[in-house]
């Protein structure tokens, strides 16, 4: 497998530190350069990537607004110089955030991040064609657990919690660590999973009841809410104020 990828970003030394780190890793090919995020809306409307390495201060447009205008987004890894923005990049579910200026080492460890994600990604998709080729009932999921794939049923998923770059995978009290983004679970589950804080999605089906600002379960665990999501959720949930 190869990732096909676009580089974003208004720096020229930045594009050619990026496509020399690039030569030395096989499965990356550098199919573009793009100097203005506006430049690069233009690029994707004539060619799908897997990946783009996107710079954050750029003129007219910066990148995580760029990300945000993009419906079908590939692959993001984050390459600033500034840190503050990394934890609004993970919401909108980057792959990795690499500080300028960075090591060969610390690509390649993001490159094969985004690698992961990708396969993982091609898995998923091959196991619901193969749920619908022979009428299973049971949608399932595939989890990356330490260094292999687990599929597990999604109606046994109560929620699922955010932990930096991990989400946790709750089943009854016990739980499954998965490096993936929350924002990539939320494109991927069915309706009945609900986004009620921006570190917690939650299976509407094992609500008892809310309390405050507080949702606790059948089996007795509680779940945040946050202070953005309050009014969506009684209307979800069927609340009356």
């Amino acid at each position: 497998m190869s990732l096909r990828c676009l580089i974003v970003d208004d720096e020229p030394l930045a594009h050619g530190i990026i496509t020399e780190y690039a030569k030395e890793i096989p499965f990356i090919t550098i199919v573009g350069h793009c100097y203005r995020a506006t430049e690069a809306l233009d690029f994707l409307s004539r060619q799908q990537v897997d990946l783009i390495f996107l710079d954050i201060r750029m003129p007219k447009l910066n990148g995580l607004d760029f990300l945000r205008t993009l419906q079908h987004k590939p692959l993001v890894i984050i390459t600033s110089a500034y840190e503050e923005y990394a934890l609004e990049s993970f919401d909108l579910a980057v792959c990795d955030y690499l500080l300028k200026p960075f090591r060969l080492d610390r690509f390649l460890k993001a490159v094969n991040r985004a690698l992961e994600f990708q396969q993982l990604h091609k898995q998923t998709i091959n196991t619901a064609d193969t749920e619908k080729a022979t009428n299973k009932t049971d949608q399932q999921i595939s989890l990356k657990v330490d260094k292999k794939y687990i599929l597990i049923n999604i109606e046994e998923i109560q929620f699922l919690e955010s932990l930096g770059n991990y989400v946790k995978v709750w089943k009854d009290k016990e739980f499954l660590l998965t490096p993936r983004t929350l924002g990539s679970f939320e494109e991927q589950l069915p309706s009945v999973f609900i986004r009620i804080h921006k570190s917690f999605i939650l299976n509407k089906k094992y609500v008892d009841y809310l309390e405050g600002n507080t949702i606790v379960l059948k089996n007795g665990q509680e779940v945040p809410i946050g202070k953005n999501f309050k009014g969506i959720i009684k209307q979800l949930l069927h609340i009356e104020n």
